[in-house]
């Protein structure tokens, strides 16, 4: 597959947006810009599983609530530092991928999305009520625990430094899945997988290793998102409108590219943000995005990217 030049834009625009709030030290910038890093490292995430390998993952926010609970509970109980815990989430969040894996990624269709639902909820259902987890009601830091950081203004920072690392980190591994033998795996799986098998594709050793891929970075996101927030309970940690989010946004920037979730991923916090504090939309943000995917589907199925390159050929080496 030939390598284009994404990475030539997309890191350098990642570097300037990540990089605005620190130049201007605005608070409200800050908020802004760490929802946009979060929502692209969670689209382009869903877009390996999703858009690499055709497999429509609904209940995808799970992996975003079991890394942010194994995070938020290793600094609770044992005041392990964010890092170690970030990682420790995301490893644990591959590691279910890849026992739940085993049993979902035999199913294709509308099959596989019902039973991702069903995995969020079970797991959202297993977490509220596990005493030690908080139940309902979750749990909550004291916070003494900022002082390693420096105070609560200043772990607030070092948490968005992080998100804009993983949010890097997460858009070069994706290219790099997509310009690989791997990758192009992955697209014959999504092209047709029984004939993927046939040519000696390894088909459930490849979509176990996607969906590890794809979960790995939403825990280190969801360990983060609750260390800033400074609590963690099941309904935000498994909430299933943001999978539907992550899907809307993969689908607007283009399903399949690596600069489709980053663009579509802006886009949507942008829209999202404009809809929000008007009194008129403020209700109905999700409708609208309903209404705008339907277009998608209907009349863009390759999303912003797919129309670039479709009317524009020479953005063919930089929009993939």
């Amino acid at each position: 597959m030939k390598k284009g030049y994404s990475l030539f834009w997309l890191i350098p625009l990642l570097v300037a947006i990540s990089a605005y709030p620190v130049v201007t030290r605005s608070v409200i910038a800050r908020e802004s810009v760490f929802l946009i890093l979060m929502y692209v490292t969670l689209a382009a995430s869903l877009n390996i599983i999703l858009g690499y390998t055709g497999y429509v993952s609904f209940g995808h926010i799970v992996f975003y609530g079991i890394g942010g609970y194994t995070a938020f509970y290793l600094m609770y109980k044992f005041g392990v530092h964010l890092i170690p815990a970030m990682l420790a989430g995301g490893v644990a969040s591959a590691l279910v991928a890849l026992a739940v894996g085993e049993a979902v990624l035999r199913l294709r269709g509308a099959i596989f999305a019902i039973a991702t639902i069903g995995v969020n909820e079970a797991i959202k259902s297993l977490v509220t009520n596990l005493a030690f987890l908080g139940g309902a009601t979750g749990l909550f830091f004291n916070f003494k625990i900022y002082r390693s950081y420096g105070g609560a203004a200043k772990a607030i920072w070092f948490a968005y430094y992080l998100m804009a690392a993983v949010t890097i980190v997460t858009v070069v591994v994706s290219y790099f899945i997509k310009n690989s033998k791997f990758g192009l795996g992955l697209f014959s799986i999504r092209e047709d997988e029984d004939a993927a098998a046939v040519l000696g594709v390894d088909t459930k050793r490849f979509k176990s290793l996607a969906y590890a891929f794809s979960a790995f970075f939403p825990g280190l996101v969801g360990a983060i998102f609750f260390f800033k927030a400074g609590n963690i309970e099941p309904d935000d940690a498994f909430h299933l409108i943001k999978s539907i989010e992550m899907i809307f946004m993969v689908m607007l920037g283009g399903y399949g590219t690596v600069s489709g979730p980053v663009i579509g991923a802006v886009i949507y916090e942008r829209l999202k943000g404009i809809l929000l504090v008007n009194p008129l939309f403020k209700n109905l943000h999700m409708a609208i995005a309903g209404f705008v995917l339907l277009l998608i589907v209907l009349f863009a199925p390759g999303g912003i990217v797919g129309l670039l390159r479709e009317r524009f050929k020479k953005l063919r080496g930089v929009l993939e």
